[in-house]
């Protein structure tokens, strides 16, 4: 039995990794600081498995307050933790990001060298910026466009700075448009889905024809824990569903899944927002055997039965 911390469990794939691991037979140690990004109700519901089972515990924490203490009896850390969102991360909304995700990022690292633990960190496809043509390859060079993706590259540069300088043993995974059930109630699916069901009209930004390579969260999952065993030190590795769709394929999709119409209310493109994101996933096949399992019409079948059983409230508006 191995014990793990995980940064940020009771959100959306946070929750969903933790009840992996217990499943697993390990012991999860969980920190999250329960911002009000989104409503606190949800991340509770997120966590309702978790806690009924004894070898969670759970820490109510930020993360910039230090977590050593956390961090003395752990194998290794997963750190999903952070402020999420592309377009709430311009003007005065870039403070939150800089706080939660590159100082939290930054005491994780410390703690973490300082105690010979292993780190695998959430990135994310937001680092790559605009898709060069062709699936976006962990050696391409970076661009955000976001002030967002700007902070997550900054977590990958300074986690490689503490592996050169401090011994950090550390993976770096670039999910992409990650889906499914506990989704945030701020992202597309979320309030499609809520939409669908007798919400407010699903917000369209631009003109859906924006591609993204959509990915079941249970592949992010094994995704992760798989690299906590089997990735080298210091590996980057994009994590994507290898099926690209635009928004508007998705939405007729939910429409057929659910024999109900979308109503959608037309919005300007988001700043930063990226037409086309695709991953390029030879690295992660190759060297740890991951590839994803799930369609995009199973994994949203999964996420609409989800919402169906009343699990999600309406997406916020």
């Amino acid at each position: 039995m191995s014990r793990y911390l995980v940064t940020g469990c009771a959100g959306f794939i946070g929750s969903h990794l933790c009840e992996a691991l217990l499943a697993d037979g390990d012991e999860v140690v969980g920190l999250d600081a329960f911002t009000s990004f989104y409503p606190r109700p949800a991340k509770e519901r997120n966590l309702r498995a978790a806690r009924a089972d004894p070898h969670f515990s759970l820490h109510e924490r930020d993360a910039c307050d230090g977590c050593d203490d956390v961090l003395a009896e752990v194998d290794g850390v997963f750190h999903l933790a952070g402020q999420p969102g592309v377009r709430d991360s311009w003007g005065v909304g870039f403070e939150p990001y800089l706080h939660a995700n590159l100082l939290a990022s930054q005491r994780v690292f410390e703690a973490a060298a300082e105690r010979g633990a292993r780190v695998v960190f959430a990135s994310s496809s937001s680092v790559y910026g605009e898709a060069p043509g062709r699936p976006a390859a962990e050696d391409d060079s970076p661009r955000p466009i976001s002030p967002y993706g700007v902070t997550k590259l900054a977590c990958e540069t300074l986690a490689r700075a503490y592996a050169v300088e401090r011994g950090l043993d550390v993976v770096c995974l670039r999910y992409f448009s990650v889906y499914g059930p506990r989704q945030r109630p701020d992202m597309a699916f979320a309030r499609i889905v809520a939409s669908l069901f007798g919400g407010p009209p699903f917000p369209l930004l631009g003109s859906g024809g924006q591609v993204r390579d959509f990915t079941y969260v249970g592949d992010v999952v094994a995704a992760t824990v798989l690299a906590m065993s089997g990735a080298p030190r210091g590996a980057v590795y994009n994590v994507g569903g290898g099926t690209p769709a635009s928004l508007a394929e998705a939405m007729a999709m939910c429409e057929r899944l659910t024999g109900r119409r979308l109503e959608a209310r037309p919005c300007r493109p988001a700043p930063g927002d990226p037409l086309r994101t695709c991953a390029d996933t030879r690295r992660i096949r190759a060297g740890l055997g991951w590839q994803p399992q799930t369609t995009l019409a199973d994994g949203l079948e999964a996420q609409i039965a989800w919402h169906a059983q009343g699990a999600q409230p309406l997406a916020v508006v």
